[in-house]
């Protein structure tokens, strides 16, 4: 039997598992020797879709419209859900995922044009629903700061979450959102533990610096919270008090969970990594994540596919609201201005379509029932077709060439908050 991978520094995965869609795979040579192989570094392609605000219907969520500005996530997380979205793209959900980004270079144009357009509804806009739109190409490409000045042209409110501190980089107009109450971000926070971090979600924000981020997010007059995600049951369940507790410290105003969800082929991936970092408590973890989810490593049943069921779900909920009690965020939200249908006239024109979007104060509803993960069906994503004539480009920023895909649909995108207008 071949050798089993060892890690990869930087990067959550150490192989690419089959595509579930693709009759053809790799696999390695009775005589492979990892220690041999380079450490995959990231390519960037161009996305050439032409839509970028994606809907869901899920009835798990009150939130229906998302922006991604990127497919696939260099910060790596193991435990990521969007992994096996990478497949509809004809990729891995495993080092693929992480090292091969797809890129929609026009997402701000294209979003002004979604807000301008008759048929538009104005509505609270998720962004990193899927993946997250402060991974580290975001300091050179700064498209998810191009959708903020968009959103803020149109005074058009946005929820965020992110684990990057990168966030605070937008300070600026993310103020410019709160003045009209249209902005709210969530800093999701996995573990305490900076010697975890780097092999849980090797390229985030070390836990301090995600604390730093909220305490400048708060200063600067942000409706920030705290998103405990994911719950790993046996592995960071016992740190939930101590991570609100810092959160709250740090000037967290509101707080969520989500448990563990391991979709599709990602059960697997996540085994691989435990048995890599954790082989002495890979059985616990695994058999507490089937006590969640019914004797399977994912439940994909709605209403239940957020929490878990059993005694280890109560559990975990009843110390999230014990908690966030005596934390002093039991019950708490982020507000947003009520929405109104724009006039006819476009952005500029006083109070126009772009403008006047918003009004006084109501309340979104936020809890740790509805801050939830994403659902991707397959039946509503249309699969990119990426041209085997895609190269790399070595210098972070640049963008590989490839030739026009048949077609490049937005993900639809689901898995954030819940806002009510």
């Amino acid at each position: 039997m071949p050798e089993q991978p060892s890690s990869i520094r930087g990067r959550g995965a150490a192989t690419n598992p089959a595509n579930r869609f693709e009759a053809l795979h790799l696999e390695r040579d009775q005589d492979w020797d990892p220690a041999e192989d380079p450490a995959p570094s990231t390519q960037f392609f161009r996305d050439a879709t032409r839509g970028i605000i994606s809907y869901n219907d899920s009835p798990d969520l009150g939130f229906s419209a998302s922006v991604n500005p990127y497919r696939g996530c260099e910060h790596g997380c193991i435990y990521c859900y969007a992994r096996p979205t990478h497949e509809y793209l004809g990729f891995s959900a495993g080092l693929d995922f992480e090292t091969k980004i797809m890129v929609k270079e026009h997402a701000p144009d294209l979003l002004r044009q979604e807000l301008a357009a008759r048929k538009w509804k104005p509505q609270v806009i998720a962004l990193s629903g899927v993946t997250d739109c402060y991974q580290p190409i975001e300091r050179k490409l700064r498209l998810t700061r191009g959708c903020l000045e968009v959103l803020a042209e149109f005074r058009n409110p946005v929820v965020i979450v992110t684990k990057n501190h990168l966030v605070t980089r937008d300070l600026d107009v993310l103020q410019e959102l709160a003045r009209y109450q249209a902005a709210a971000v969530f800093v999701s926070v996995t573990t305490l533990d900076g010697g975890l971090t780097p092999q849980l979600e090797p390229r985030t924000s070390l836990p301090n610096h995600r604390l730093a981020a909220i305490q400048t997010l708060r200063e600067a007059g942000i409706q920030v919270g705290v998103l405990v995600a994911p719950v790993i049951p046996a592995l960071t369940d016992h740190e939930m008090p101590a991570i609100l507790a810092a959160a709250v410290s740090a000037g967290a105003q509101f707080a969520g969970y989500v448990t563990l969800r391991l979709p599709f082929g990602l059960g697997a991936l996540f085994e691989q990594w435990l048995e890599r970092h954790f082989p002495e408590r890979k059985e616990k973890v695994l058999n507490r994540v089937r006590a969640l989810r019914g004797g399977r490593l994912n439940d994909p049943n709605f209403g239940s596919r957020m929490r878990g069921e059993g005694v280890f779900a109560d559990q975990i909920e009843a110390l999230f609201e014990i908690t966030c009690r005596k934390a002093g965020v039991a019950g708490r939200r982020p507000q947003f201005a009520p929405l109104r249908q724009p006039r006819e006239q476009g952005p500029g024109g006083g109070e126009g379509r772009g403008r006047g979007n918003t009004g006084g104060v109501s309340e979104s509803v936020i809890s740790r029932s509805v801050i939830s993960r994403s659902v991707i069906s397959r039946s509503v994503i249309s699969r990119s077709v990426i041209s085997e004539s895609v190269f790399s480009i070595q210098k972070p920023g640049a963008l590989a060439q490839t030739e026009r895909p048949r077609r490049s649909a937005g993900l639809l995108i689901t898995d954030l908050l819940t806002a009510e207008p």
